[in-house]
Formats: C-alpha cells, structure tokens, sequence
C-alpha cells in the first residue's frame, strides 16, 4: 500500500522509524547500519525529510540527531498512515474481537525500534486470554497485512516496548 505511494524504501524505512513511536531518534552512520543501507542514500532522505519539516535535526554528543517533528501539521496524519502500514489498527482489531479480558497490548523487538524487518512481534497482557484464538489470529492478520507475527501471551508484562492498547 505505502510502496505505490512512496516509491524510496529508504525513505518508508524511516517513516517507520520516526513515526512508529515518537520515543525513536537516530544518528546517520546509526541509521545506516540499521538498515544495512549505505550512508549517502539515508543523508539523502534524511535531507529531504528534514526539509519538509518532518523531522528534526538536533545536534547532540558531537551528532547529528535526527526524530520526529511532532509539531509538524500532518505528524499525527504520518502516524495513523505508518500504524496502519505495519498493521496495528488490524492487530488490535483482531485481538479485542475475540480474546477475552485483555488489559495492555505492545509491539515489541524490530518494530518497537522502528526497524521495519516485517516480523511484527506482540504481548498480549492480561488474564484468562483465549489461547486457541491467538493460534489461528497469526496467519490471518499475516495475511491482512503482509507481514509475519508474532504473539507472546503473559499476565503481566514488564519489558520494554510500544503500548498501543490500554483498557483503563
């Protein structure tokens, strides 16, 4: 979907760093090594990127930092379009349809970092969760939104990652 729309991989790349979690925040050799990409091709996008306003450029330790601008007009437009490009407005969609008493969602390992390796990893908390359906919930959102995932259940989650459901 977001490919026939932004044609740089690179740049998607980046999208989905910055604007997956505002939290995320990168260097360019940094970058660069993350994405296995060679420095001029992120310079490049990072450049355009910048320009546009949607990210910032702050110099901190000696580096060139770069994060979302969360001031920008469209960063929270940015945000809905790269949440729904990694599919979390399907996952939570599907998990809350059916699973029973779920208290916090996260999205953790490459995606939580902004690193888009298409293996979504998810924690599910909460109790009395409906562990058959989270069997047969992997391959059909995998197949809604082309990437692989993956679900950990537990009654209390204490890791690091994105929280992108909370029911209060």
């Amino acid at each position: 979907m977001l490919q026939s729309l932004i044609t740089s991989k690179t740049r998607i790349r980046l999208l989905v760093k910055f604007f997956l979690s505002v939290t995320n925040a990168g260097y360019l050799r940094g970058l660069a090594q993350e994405m296995n990409e060679n420095t001029n091709a992120i310079r490049k996008e990072l450049n355009n990127l910048s320009e546009a306003g949607y990210i910032l450029r702050e110099e901190q330790d000696g580096k060139i930092m770069y994060r979302a601008n969360e001031q920008h007009s469209l960063f929270a437009t940015l945000q809905q379009l790269i949440r729904k490009y990694v599919g979390i407005d399907v996952i939570v969609a599907q998990i809350l349809s059916r699973m029973g008493d779920v208290h916090r969602i996260f999205i953790v390992g490459d995606y939580a970092q902004g690193i888009d390796s298409g293996v979504v990893e998810v924690v599910l908390e909460g109790t009395d969760l409906n562990l058959d359906y989270i069997t047969q919930l992997a391959p059909k959102i995998q197949g809604e939104i082309d990437k692989e995932v993956r679900f950990y259940v537990t009654e209390a989650f204490t890791g690091a990652g994105l929280l992108i459901f909370e029911n209060k």
